[in-house]
């Protein structure tokens, strides 16, 4: 039974996922774990299996009308079945392992890669309170160092605080956001070889085998803007996939090849050049996808804003965003979030042209009603970042899938 509700929760999302998993204003209750209990929750789009909770220990669950209690886990909920608890018997101490529910969190996450002991106490001789299965991002309250100079996470899962050691977990560096422009196929490349936002084919196709092959997860910007904002599980690994313009290239050779793996990305779309019909293809000029091509590959691209009239370059080779006033700045920003609201009602994101931003291109941003913007900085995005100055990640053609993995792995960015 447990199974097949877990089946029905793969089947819903968003609102229609939260209203099904919402009981507002229900106490939670101490209960204790009778045996080793699975743990399931909702990671990324998904809900997976997410460790297991030992036998006797006292976690805080929702009873609800279900087969199943709810417990907090990370930024969202978790399910265990209600065949795994019981009352808790007599007086037991718990109220050494609660310490400060209160306590805000830190803007820190742990990564797992493998499945990770979680400890009553920072101390590795201590009773286990269960595990926390590979490929999670867990948020962190607190480090400690022990007698040994060992340092430990503190977490809380169902209301108890509990340890993880830094020798079983690493900290959350940041998710990659990939930043992509041009694709052509290497002999049909002539005019923009040597230009840096141009990638092939070939390389393309074997970075997202590389992605699909090594475990990744696709997230969108909504997803992305989760994370920052410390408001959703996501896994360890994952990965967001840009592309800037809006050109012809994306729909005929990008978008083929991630719908194959099943994977999601966004276009950030500069919308004055859309085109009223679809162009006959020339890969020796850039061309920019029809109000069709637009339409079509929406089934792995979010529609997001590259803004109207302001991707072009003064004479001086400047940005032209950045000798703007903030009010030509926001009038463009708002026309493109309405000029984009054909594709996608929900147009929250934005790209700044060639990367360039000041204080009046932030301000106008968030008043023009965007969430996030992203930048051309290099690096990757962590909890607590400025929303409207996201870093990203270049993989050039020439680069190779060693390169690849030391850019996106969970290693600190120099």
């Amino acid at each position: 039974m447990f199974m097949r509700f877990l089946f029905l929760l793969l089947l819903v999302s968003g609102s229609a996922f939260a209203s099904l998993i919402g009981q507002q204003g229900v106490p939670a209750q101490y209960m204790q774990t009778t045996e080793d209990a699975t743990i399931w929750a909702q990671v990324g789009n998904h809900v997976v299996n997410v460790g297991n909770i030992r036998a006797g220990q006292i976690v805080a669950v929702t009873p609800i009308a279900a087969e199943y209690y709810e417990f907090r886990f990370g930024f969202g909920t978790g399910f265990i079945d209600k065949g795994h608890l019981e009352a808790v018997r007599g007086k037991q101490r718990i109220e050494d392992s609660l310490g400060d529910l209160k306590k805000p969190l830190s803007n820190q996450n742990l990564i797992t890669w493998k499945d990770t002991p979680v400890y009553n106490a920072p101390d590795s001789g201590s009773a286990l309170f269960g595990t926390l299965s590979a490929n999670l991002r867990y948020p962190i309250l607190s480090k400690l160092k022990d007698r040994l100079n060992q340092s430990w996470y503190q977490i809380r899962i169902g209301n108890r605080l509990a340890w993880i050691s830094s020798l079983d977990a690493q900290e959350d560096n940041g998710i990659p956001v990939l930043t992509y422009h041009h694709i052509l196929r290497d002999e049909e490349n002539t005019r923009f070889r040597h230009t840096s936002t141009t990638t092939s084919v070939r390389a393309f196709s074997n970075q997202m085998t590389w992605l699909r092959d090594q475990g990744y997860t696709t997230l969108t910007m909504a997803q992305l803007e989760g994370y920052i904002r410390n408001k959703m599980n996501l896994p360890a690994k994952a990965v967001v996939i840009t592309f800037d313009d809006g050109l012809k290239s994306v729909s005929r050779y990008a978008w083929p090849i991630l719908k194959q793996y099943g994977f999601h990305a966004t276009a950030f779309i500069i919308s004055s050049r859309i085109k009223r019909h679809p162009q006959k293809w020339d890969p020796k000029s850039l061309q920019f996808m029809s109000v069709s091509e637009l339409e079509e590959i929406q089934d792995v691209f979010d529609i997001q804003s590259h803004t109207h009239f302001l991707h072009r370059v003064d004479r001086y080779k400047h940005p032209i965003l950045l000798s703007r006033s903030y009010h030509v700045i926001l009038f463009d920003f708002k026309r493109s979030r309405r000029a984009l609201s054909q594709f996608n009602p929900h147009v929250l994101y934005l790209s700044y042209p060639f990367g360039g931003y000041n204080g009046k291109a932030i301000k106008a941003a968030n008043d023009a009603g965007f969430h996030m913007a992203v930048t051309t900085v290099k690096g990757k995005v962590k909890p607590g970042d400025n929303p409207f100055l996201l870093k990203r990640l270049y993989i050039l053609r020439t680069d190779s899938l060693e390169t690849m993995s030391r850019l996106i792995s969970n290693q600190p960015q120099g």
